[in-house]
């Protein structure tokens, strides 16, 4: 009963960090380790709590008028080939090469949120769009959302913001909706390979859903400096939880 409740109290709090920021998985993995499951086992049952938080604050975001899915449309299909194609395709790098680089990209990233507030916050103004580049930077994502999920909410902030120009509240609305997207297809692939156990994803599902809701409404009503600073600290707290 007491796992229990911490599956439930760790999807909730992810589900508010990752609609915020992001790197709530840095949070419910180990839980799911604790609970017992395989590195593997834990990284594919974690998407049913990334699912219903999404689900959750997606909605919220649309009755707000925060997010319009039509214009993600885009955005979306490469987000979710890559993330068909990440969560089929074992990756053949160390582990430990990827972590280390995940570190430092991390870091980096922080910096820029940190030291360049003005284009976080009211959006890059003098963003070139290109179909192109879009296209190849989104299936990349969705490439490491599938196989690894932990941080592709960085990611996904950090090219809705530099690439196609939204501010740090907006992108939040949209790296939901695209996360959504990508795991439907990522939890299914998963599930018809056994990787999931329903119990523990489920009861933590639950927590994410509330969590995911209750983040979706702190994006729309918390100060964009706040925001701004959660996501730099979840970023540093990332890098260093792969570097040290």
């Amino acid at each position: 009963m007491l796992m229990m409740i911490l599956l439930f109290l760790g999807g909730f709090f992810s589900g508010v960090i990752n609609v915020l920021a992001g790197g709530g998985s840095f949070l419910t993995l180990p839980l799911l380790s604790l609970y017992g499951l395989s590195p593997s086992i834990a990284n594919a049952t974690n998407r049913i709590g990334i699912l219903l938080q999404n689900i959750s604050a997606t909605g919220n975001f649309i009755k707000s008028k925060a997010l319009q899915p039509k214009s993600a449309l885009f955005l979306s299909i490469p987000t979710v080939l890559g993330g068909i194609i990440g969560t089929s395709v074992v990756l053949k790098l160390p582990e430990n090469i990827i972590k280390i680089s995940l570190g430092i990209i991390f870091l980096v990233m922080s910096y820029f949120v940190l030291f360049s507030p003005k284009v976080w916050e009211e959006g890059k103004k003098d963003v070139k769009r290109s179909k192109l580049l879009s296209f190849v930077i989104f299936f990349l994502i969705g490439l490491y959302g599938g196989y690894i999920q932990a941080g592709v909410g960085f990611f996904l902030i950090y090219a809705l913001t530099m690439v196609e120009g939204y501010n740090v509240k907006n992108a939040n609305a949209m790296k939901i909706f695209l996360t959504l997207l990508f795991t439907i297809f990522s939890l299914a692939i998963f599930s018809a390979g056994k990787k999931v156990e329903f119990v523990p994803g489920i009861v933590m599902g639950l927590g994410s859903f509330f969590g995911g809701y209750l983040g979706s409404y702190l994006n729309m009503k918390v100060n964009i400096k706040i925001i701004r600073i959660i996501l730099a600290t979840m970023m540093i707290i990332s890098a260093l939880s792969y570097l040290i």
